[in-house]
């Protein structure tokens, strides 16, 4: 269940990237941002989310839009991913999920009969002011970032 609505002040986070280095939201202060969560590096859904927003990333850049990529996997397992695929934008590391727990995307799963906790593909438009814009939620990875184009 998302704990964050559209309206509400976006929650703070302070994640290390690809590269070790450390982002926050309120450093993005005055930068509209696409915080898209998804559940793990490298495999099917995520890769094509992930190149689909890798292939759209020039038209949201030319709406002032950063992006910032979110899951549990590591710095390390995101440096693979972001050499593998080319991906120009920024992935963050959420190992201690708290970040997806603050913004209510950690969630009880099922699959093939087994049920665990996981993260739900969720985006989360945050604008300069650090107010959630929009939330995608049960996002299609192949359309997502035209979805988000198109609502821009």
């Amino acid at each position: 269940m998302i704990k964050v609505k559209n309206g509400e002040k976006a929650p703070f986070f302070a994640l290390p990237d690809q590269f070790g280095t450390v982002h926050t939201l309120a450093a993005m202060r005055g930068k509209r941002v696409l915080l898209y969560f998804y559940p793990k590096d490298d495999t099917e859904g995520c890769t094509k989310q992930a190149c689909a927003i890798r292939d759209a990333l020039p038209d949201f850049k030319k709406l002032g839009i950063t992006v910032f990529g979110v899951s549990t996997d590591s710095v390390q397992s995101h440096a693979k991913f972001v050499k593998k695929y080319g991906l120009p934008f920024t992935l963050l590391s959420d190992e201690g999920k708290e970040v997806v727990k603050k913004y209510g995307v950690w969630e009880k799963k099922k699959f093939m009969g087994r049920e665990y906790m996981g993260t739900a593909r969720t985006s989360f438009l945050i604008g300069a002011d650090g107010i959630i814009e929009k939330i995608y939620e049960n996002v299609k990875p192949e359309t997502h970032a035209a979805d988000v184009l198109t609502d821009l």
